[in-house]
């Protein structure tokens, strides 16, 4: 098939590696011509994943409706906060859009396919998650992951596009629940990186990832989701991976924050979108507007976007009333 992947960064550019070596056709866009350009020169993609040659079909375009224009499935691997100006370039296209982008819109509470579905109903939407860090995808490390659409033609056809050996694509009908373990997990993972900022030890991050994985669930649950989803690939699976991995950017940015470091200071020196930091405000708002008891999602938010001292946070996080587990 020929495919557009819309954003030419880590994750675009390793599932258009997947793509391309399971034959098909991949066509790049980016929002930066010059980047296009370098890519197109060196085939690689040297900014993000260096020393991987771009084997295979590809060709990149950086007008973004020229790149949508023949293909047979779209990709959308922008950055949350560009994604509904993006996908308003697709209201034409009557092929499969999947969505790789993790977060939520902070004015709606909509998750990506949310968004599409608001700028072009009718779409054949789907959401591709899981743990799945960039670089190890891109040198074909095994990785499993799981598609999500409301069609299981749709999620069968996507699944189709991207398994392989060392890629293995589950399926889920449960659309939202992957999208929000997605999400959700990369606030999670911030809390994570202040608690190694910090100098806590093993015992206070399992226990920050296991009780912020019943909050991914409440949230989830209460927006319409299966919990049995948030025991998956796409809650704790990835939740694991962005928590612990050195090479995670979420974890990555909460360790700086945890060390003491202005947030957009961290922010500024940042390669690729840390979509943690959007999404704490996002959920945030959304847990307060559901009645969901959030209080990870509130103090990461508290830190990040109300300048909260993280020691401060992390006190009142450990001093609420005991409670039974649920």
């Amino acid at each position: 098939m020929k495919v557009t992947i819309l954003g030419a960064g880590a994750w675009g550019t390793a599932l258009g590696l997947v793509l391309s070596r399971n034959g098909h056709a991949v066509r790049l866009w980016g929002h930066r011509a010059r980047h296009l350009a370098e890519l197109a020169g060196a085939r690689s993609n040297e900014r993000f994943l260096p020393g991987i040659p771009l084997t295979g079909n590809w060709s990149f375009e950086p007008d973004l409706d020229a790149a949508v224009s023949g293909a047979e499935a779209v990709v959308l691997a922008v950055p949350s906060k560009g994604f509904r100006d993006v996908a308003g370039h697709l209201a034409g296209f009557g092929g499969p859009v999947v969505s790789v982008t993790k977060g939520i819109e902070f004015s709606s509470g909509l998750t990506m396919t949310g968004i599409l579905d608001a700028v072009s109903p009718g779409r054949q939407v789907a959401a591709l998650s899981g743990p799945s860090l960039a670089l190890e995808v891109a040198r074909g490390i095994p990785t499993a992951v799981v598609v999500a659409s409301r069609d299981e033609a749709v999620s069968r056809t996507v699944q189709g596009l991207f398994h392989r050996p060392e890629f293995r694509v589950y399926r889920s009908t449960d659309l939202i629940g992957v999208e929000l373990g997605g999400a959700l997990k990369n606030v999670i993972a911030i809390a994570a990186g202040v608690c190694d900022g910090l100098g806590y030890g093993d015992n206070a991050k399992a226990a920050l990832v296991t009780r912020g994985k019943s909050e991914m669930t409440r949230l989830g649950v209460a927006c319409g989701a299966r919990p049995e989803t948030f025991a998956g690939l796409s809650g704790l699976g990835d939740l694991v991976l962005t928590c612990f991995s050195k090479l995670s950017r979420n974890r990555g940015f909460g360790e700086s924050v945890g060390h003491g470091r202005p947030v957009a200071e961290v922010l500024a020196e940042s390669v690729s979108a840390v979509e943690g930091h959007p999404t704490a405000r996002s959920a945030w708002a959304l847990a307060r507007r559901l009645g969901v008891d959030a209080p990870i999602l509130a103090e990461v938010y508290a830190m990040l976007h109300e300048g909260k001292d993280v020691r401060r946070a992390v006190h009142d996080l450990l001093s609420r009333d005991s409670k039974a587990e649920d």
